[in-house]
Parts: structure tokens; C-alpha cells; sequence
């Protein structure tokens, strides 16, 4: 079938991509799903920052692809051997398909799933398919999504199937942003009630970690950003305090603040400097959780002695340490009951033709979600 679809045909192209448009909306040849797979007519899909790591470059990708991971949509047709979901479904798309049987997958830990992230890295779906082509030459996955598209077959592992009364456009947020920041509060920082909790970098991810840590009852959340807005933002969501990245000495304030440091510092921003003040931060004890996806080249420089001395840890966390199947229903839940109230994340909806200048808000930080409505 013909879809529309944005094709990144360069990475690394100059901003502003408005001018340069490193994404070219364009009409693909779409195949339908084979074994285990699943055709899904895209209803909505959020900008992550980690779309415009691969626009950038950062992240590099095969080429051409079409990009975008975070997403909500109908089922519209299923492969062989797909027997749990069904025309007319309404689901939200996760950006690691997860085997079952590896042995990330067998220890519960789905998000590290090897097939999965290798299909990831080469462009495919999980069974190692390409489904999306051009005048007869394939075109490369996104995460095994492919979301800022008309329609995406996917593998049956890429979806999570959610209620139908759950508007589209909402319920994409929690194939990413929502189960990467709230995931990273309480299934990798185990935030407890009464604890006191820092995040830093107030992205979607970011503030919806600090909605988790909020949720998991927190008694102090500490946002920390290099932008007013965003602080604001975080304030009217509960965070109880809020410091400028860019103050001299903010890592001191925060820990007279705090009397000593947090229980744990989530750091999403992805930026070595964020790293360095979430472990500078934490508490002796406690414990610094990355969620962010820095440059592959970036190193962090820790004093050794302090994991013994202190006893600190650093963890990551990657897709929320979670299990897509039992998360994403449970924080539906959660914002259904009002306790994260995701929704007020979104700042801006555009349409896909629209692509290039969500990019250039989101690279200049004027945007929290951003969603693609198709």
C-alpha cells in the first residue's frame, strides 16, 4: 500500500531543518505484515529527543529510514500467528520489541532484550524484515516503529493494546515518555514514600519522572533545567523546588537544600554535565539513575573512592527499567485516577508536514511533547 510518510534522508544536516529539511514527507510503499506482525493506521505520535538525536546524527541510523518511536494507533490488519490482537484495536507502540526468550527477556528484563536491539540498530523489525520501500529499494525502521507515518507494520512485540476509551493522542505518550520517566522513578530509583528526589533535565521524560516520583509519594522533588519555562512547568506539576543548571554552585544549593544531597537524582537530560551534577548531588547512599542517552563518545570521571567511601551507585535505565506489558497499563491507570496527570506535558500538536519545524522547537528547547496527529 501507499502511505505518506517522513523519510530522513541525511543525518547531520544543518539547523534550522525547517530551511534544510532533513525530513522529507514523501509517499513509501508499505508492505503488509507477515508472521507476527501487525499493521497499525498511526493516529498519533509523539517528538522525542531521542528522534532528534538521529536527525542530528548523534545517534547514528541506517539510512534512509522513517523515524519516530513514540506512538498510539488502531490495528487495521494481523499476520499469521497473531491471534491476541484483532482489527480495531487501539494500541501504543514500545520502542524495544522484546523476544521472550533471551536472556534479558527471561530475567525480566524486556527493555534489553538482545534480537530486539539488534533489529533496532540495523533498521529491521524484529524478525529481521523490512516492510517500509521505495521505487523497489527498502527504507529502514525506527526502534522497529516508524511512527511519523499514515500507517507502520510492526512486529506483534512492538504493542501494547489499550482501552479504546483512551483518547489516541494521550495514550501515545506512554510509549515513551511516560514509561521512561515515570518507569525510571519507581521501577530503577525505587523512589519511597518520604524519600527526596532530584531530576534533572525537564524534557517529556524528565517531567514525567518527576510526575512518578510525585506518584510513588516523594515527600521533596528537586527539578533542576536550564530553562525558566520548564521550571514553571515543573512547579505547577509538584516539584517542591526548582534551581537553574546555569547558577554558580548549584549543586551546593541543592544539597543545603536537602540537608546533604537526595535519596536518588534521576538525570534524563542525556548531557555529561547533568551526570556529573546528579552524582554531585545524591545523598551518601544514594543512588544516581541515568535515563538519558548521551553522545556514545561521552565518559563520566567519578571519584572511585566515593562508591566505597559513600557508598553511591549509578545505574541506568533504559525504556524505564520496565515491562511494557505490565507498566503501561498500570500508569494508565495512574492518570485515569488524576495522580499523573501526563497530558499537561503536551505543548504543542502539528501535523505531519510540520515535521522539520517540531524539530528545530524541540533542538531549541521550546517544546516539552510535541504530537504528530495523523
Amino acid at each position: 500500500m501507499k502511505i505518506r510518510a517522513a523519510v530522513l534522508e541525511q543525518s547531520g544536516l544543518p539547523a534550522p531543518y525547517a530551511d534544510t529539511r532533513p525530513l522529507v514527507v514523501q509517499s513509501v510503499d508499505l508492505a503488509p505484515p507477515g508472521p507476527g506482525e501487525v499493521l497499525v493506521r498511526i493516529a498519533a505520535a509523539g517528538i522525542c529527543h531521542s528522534d532528534l538525536s538521529v536527525v542530528e546524527g548523534v545517534r547514528p541510523r541506517p539510512l534512509p529510514m522513517v523515524i519516530g518511536h513514540e506512538a498510539a494507533g488502531v490495528v487495521e490488519a494481523v499476520g499469521e500467528y497473531v491471534t491476541d490482537l484483532q482489527p480495531g484495536d487501539h494500541v501504543v507502540s514500545v520502542f524495544v520489541a522484546a523476544c521472550g526468550h533471551c536472556n534479558p527477556c527471561a530475567s525480566g528484563r524486556p527493555a534489553l532484550c538482545e534480537p530486539g536491539a539488534l533489529a533496532g540498530g540495523a533498521g529491521t523489525l524484529l524478525g529481521g524484515a523490512r516492510r517500509l520501500s521505495r521505487d523497489g529499494q527498502p527504507i529502514n525502521h525506527h526502534s522497529g516503529i516508524s511512527a511519523f507515518a499514515e500507517y507502520a507494520t510492526v512486529s506483534r512485540y512492538s504493542l501494547v493494546k489499550v482501552d479504546r476509551d483512551l483518547a489516541l493522542d494521550e495514550a501515545a505518550l506512554f510509549g515513551c515518555a511516560v514509561l521512561t520517566g515515570v518507569g525510571s522513578a519507581v521501577n530503577a530509583a525505587r523512589v519511597a514514600p518520604g524519600s527526596q528526589v532530584a531530576v534533572i533535565g525537564l524534557g517529556g521524560v524528565g517531567l514525567a519522572a518527576v510526575l512518578g516520583a510525585l506518584a510513588a509519594g516523594a515527600a521533596r522533588v528537586v527539578a533542576i533545567d536550564v530553562n525558566a519555562d520548564k521550571l514553571e512547568l515543573a512547579r505547577a506539576l509538584g516539584a517542591t523546588d526548582t534551581f537553574d543548571a546555569k547558577a554558580q554552585d548549584v549543586a551546593e544549593a541543592v544539597r543545603d537544600a536537602t540537608s546533604g544531597g537526595v535519596d536518588a537524582a534521576l538525570e534524563t537530560a542525556g548531557a555529561l554535565a547533568a551526570l556529573e551534577l546528579g552524582y554531585a548531588i545524591t545523598r551518601r547512599g544514594g543512588e544516581l539513575v541515568t535515563a538519558g542517552l548521551p553522545p556514545p563518545a561521552t565518559r563520566l570521571a567519578i571519584p572511585a573512592v566515593s562508591l566505597v567511601a559513600d557508598e553511591k551507585s549509578v545505574r541506568g535505565s533504559y525504556m524505564g527499567s520496565s515491562v511494557p506489558s505490565r507498566d503501561v497499563p498500570r500508569f494508565i491507570e495512574l492518570y485515569r485516577r488524576g495522580r499523573l496527570p501526563v497530558d499537561r506535558l503536551v505543548t504543542h500538536r502539528l501535523a505531519l508536514d510540520e515535521i522539520n519545524a517540531g524539530m528545530d522547537r524541540l533542538r531549541e528547547g521550546r517544546a516539552v511533547r510535541q504530537i504528530v496527529t495523523l
